[in-house]
């Protein structure tokens, strides 16, 4: 009967395994993520574990080469499993360990299982000796996923922590088979011997949605920190799209957002137009041209009040919305804005301006009101006489 659960239950772990192996190696291919490298090889060697342990059983070599060449294989396959199964979910909090680390760390790891295979020279001794390895490979590693609270790695840390308890109890197990006649006492024991594997494929398939799971959420993390940076430079984006580099003011493509926010409230619109512009680029230069837009815009911020909206329409127009103001609460503004101008007549060309204004009543017609500021603008732009005077 032991004989035939061991078949079964290694049958069934086998079968498991080229699954499991398959199924990574195709997800490795298909998202190309460097955390699932250590992860594919972990079960490539979980595999090779295995296929030494059936070429052990179907061979039944009587050479004691042999059988410690079979043994220490299964040593190095094994153990190599469970720390690259560890050395995966270390990924997740550290950097990986330099190539020549790990290179130290095989060569190490060959010395250390051939020297096992001299020692443990019976299946019993290997049971316990390999069990033990992974009970504290895989504890540590639960224990360091839980106390570091890897985001999304719950999964992996239980499936760790299942395996673990079940090679304690393979350790035990196989500890009974150590003492002569102990093992034959307890036909329990040799039952679960030789069903473990079928036990160790269900707490292996924990694992490997652990590994699934854990990957999952690093994407995830990736995607929303991403979509976050795409938003932030979309609103820089907008921001130059939106603003003028020249003044710093907002342009043209913001004042429909300007309008569509005091629309509740309604608002006082001037339409602002400099003056013989055109000479004064002709007659100082272009950069002079550029400091007095500079200047001018510098010159709206201040007089008016710091919940107004300035904005540079077009070329020498500028656009002032007022929230929830009427004319006659800004009068006082265009005079500020005139003596503001004249005190700064020193630094370049006289700055004189035509200006326009008109009324959006609470939920009115925006483009209306600024249509109607434009033109009050060239009424009063019509009515001034055209000159230039150097200060």
């Amino acid at each position: 009967m032991e004989l035939l659960l061991w078949r079964w239950s290694t049958t069934a772990q086998i079968a498991s395994a080229v699954v499991i192996a398959v199924f990574f190696l195709v997800l490795a291919r298909s998202v190309r993520r460097v955390e699932l490298r250590p992860w594919v090889a972990a079960w490539i060697a979980n595999l090779a574990a295995l296929c030494v342990t059936i070429t052990f059983w179907f061979w039944q070599p009587n050479s004691p080469l042999a059988f410690v060449m079979l043994r220490s294989g299964y040593f190095f396959a094994k153990t190599l499993f469970v720390l690259l199964l560890a050395a995966g979910a270390w990924r997740f909090v550290r950097n990986p360990l330099p190539p020549r680390t790990m290179r130290i760390a095989m060569v190490a790891l060959a010395v250390a299982a051939a020297g096992a295979a001299v020692v443990a020279d019976s299946i019993s001794k290997v049971g316990v000796v390999q069990s033990t390895v992974t009970a504290a490979v895989l504890g540590a590693s639960a224990v360091f996923l839980l106390a570091r609270r890897v985001p999304g790695a719950e999964w992996l840390a239980a499936g760790f922590a299942l395996r673990t308890l079940l090679a304690i109890a393979e350790t035990m197990a196989y500890a009974t088979q150590l003492r002569p006649g102990d093992g034959a006492k307890y036909r329990e024991i040799g039952i679960f011997l030789a069903a473990h594997s079928s036990f160790d494929t269900g707490a292996e398939w924990v694992i490997a949605l652990g590994c699934v799971l854990a990957l999952y959420r690093t994407i995830q993390q990736e995607l929303v920190q991403s979509n976050r940076e795409l938003l932030k430079a979309k609103e820089v984006l907008q921001e130059l799209v939106d603003r003028d580099p020249l003044t710093g003011l907002a342009n043209r493509r913001g004042l429909p957002a300007i309008l569509r926010a005091v629309f509740p409230t309604g608002a006082t619109v001037f339409f602002f137009d400099l003056n013989d512009f055109k000479e004064i680029n002709d007659s100082y230069g272009h950069q002079a041209g550029d400091d007095c837009l500079k200047g001018f815009a510098r010159a709206l911020q201040s007089c008016f009040r710091p919940e107004d909206h300035v904005v540079r329409y077009a070329g020498d127009e500028f656009v002032v919305v007022a929230p929830a103001a009427e004319p006659s609460q800004l009068a006082n503004r265009l005079e500020l804005l005139s003596d503001r101008l004249w005190a700064m007549r020193a630094e370049g060309p006289e700055i004189r301006f035509s200006v326009g204004q008109s009324y959006l009543a609470a939920h009115g017609e925006p483009e209306a009101a600024l249509r109607a500021a434009d033109e009050a603008m060239y009424r009063d732009k019509a009515n001034k006489p055209r000159r230039l005077r150097a200060v």
